[in-house]
């Protein structure tokens, strides 16, 4: 079993820091990568992760909600998204994303989609590499 982050991701980067096996990567190029991803087939399942998430975008891959309900000012960060979404990282290091959009209180998504993703990262995307092109954001 792996962690999968979720399209709530809008790259915090806390998760980065306490992974025991490092096997979380954050997407770039950014344009194609808003995200941050967890590598399946390295994940040891700890969950250290999740409760260093501000942003609750991290959950067992089995747990993964098909109709998350959002509380209200979440923001959904997937490519096809054209919303802005601009703060302070985990770092202090500014992130600015063009690839979101706040959800509304009551609104449900299916975050299931959201699983292949991080396999695709690893598999025919960037993966590892991703790490020699990261600027902090």
């Amino acid at each position: 079993m792996t962690h999968i982050i979720t399209s709530l991701c809008v790259r915090d980067r806390g998760c980065i820091e306490v992974c025991p096996v490092e096997c979380i990567i954050p997407g770039v190029p950014l344009e194609e990568f808003p995200m941050v991803y967890i590598d399946p087939d390295t994940c040891i399942d700890c969950g250290a992760c999740v409760p260093e998430c501000p942003f609750a975008a991290i959950f067992p891959e089995d747990e993964v909600p098909s109709a998350y309900t959002a509380k209200g000012g979440e923001y959904i960060n997937k490519l096809g998204l054209t919303g802005h979404y601009e703060a302070d990282n985990h770092h202090g290091t500014h992130v600015v994303l063009e690839t979101t959009r706040q959800l509304e209180a009551g609104e449900t998504v299916d975050l299931t989609p959201d699983i292949q993703p991080n396999y695709d990262f690893f598999t025919s995307g960037p993966g590892y590499s991703a790490k020699d092109n990261d600027n902090g954001m």
